[in-house]
């Protein structure tokens, strides 16, 4: 390995342990009370070293969030071949709960950790696009149920049929991340609560089709 190489390989290591540390006490202590100093103190570092790879906390904060999102993106693109959205939905629900625990610093980063985006943020990690943003990929399936007349009418709101789908999965990951390891409760194994759990959701928002469905009321004309 030759001299450009080898400084490449330890400047990469060095990112890595600024971003793995930041993470943790980011999820741990909260955006706000962690600075530079704090993450330089917790790898023994100076804090001119963290500000040759991050010119500022927001910046690291940002590449924390592009990379971290991009893995969940990758944990998602699987299911874009799956044609029925309810199943599709229901994979992406498995995935997340799995991602969560695989990764825990990360999703406590991710979806735990309180930080308020300025004005002046740039948009981060593909907001809107579904092959980048996992919100993005599951409102599209939501969708396209919806469009199949899949779900009940008081869940034709995409974006509410979302955000419902998205807390269930939420509360399953965030319960087993904080208290997974609490004595007091016998808990059951985390795959079958995600499967039970997500099941048991788009039960209920989902269509029974052994019913007729209901034709809509006519409004009369100039009524209001």
């Amino acid at each position: 390995m030759g001299i450009t190489e080898r400084r490449e390989r330890e400047r990469d290591q060095t990112r890595a342990k600024i971003m793995n540390a930041a993470r943790e006490l980011f999820a741990r202590e909260g955006y706000d009370t962690v600075s530079m100093r704090k993450i330089a103190e917790a790898i023994e570092y100076s804090p001119t070293a963290i500000y040759v790879h991050f010119k500022d906390k927001e910046a690291l904060f940002g590449e924390l969030c592009r990379q971290d999102f991009g893995r969940l993106s990758d944990a998602f693109k699987e299911l874009a071949r799956i044609e029925d959205p309810v199943e599709r939905i229901r994979g992406l629900g498995r995935n997340y709960v799995r991602f969560a625990i695989q990764y825990p610093n990360h999703y406590r980063l991710m979806f735990m950790t309180s930080h308020v985006h300025s004005a002046t943020d740039e948009i981060p990690c593909g907001k809107g696009n579904p092959d980048e943003d996992g919100y993005a990929f599951l409102r599209t399936a939501v969708a396209e149920a919806i469009a199949q007349h899949r779900f009940g009418r008081e869940f034709e709101n995409a974006e509410l049929a979302t955000q419902t789908l998205w807390a269930m999965a939420h509360g399953i990951a965030s319960l087993q991340i904080t208290k997974g390891n609490d004595p007091w409760v016998e808990w059951r194994p985390i795959d079958e609560r995600a499967i039970v759990g997500l099941d048991a959701i788009l039960r209920g928002m989902l269509v029974d089709t052994t019913k007729p469905r209901p034709a809509r009321k006519m409004r009369k004309a100039g009524a209001r």
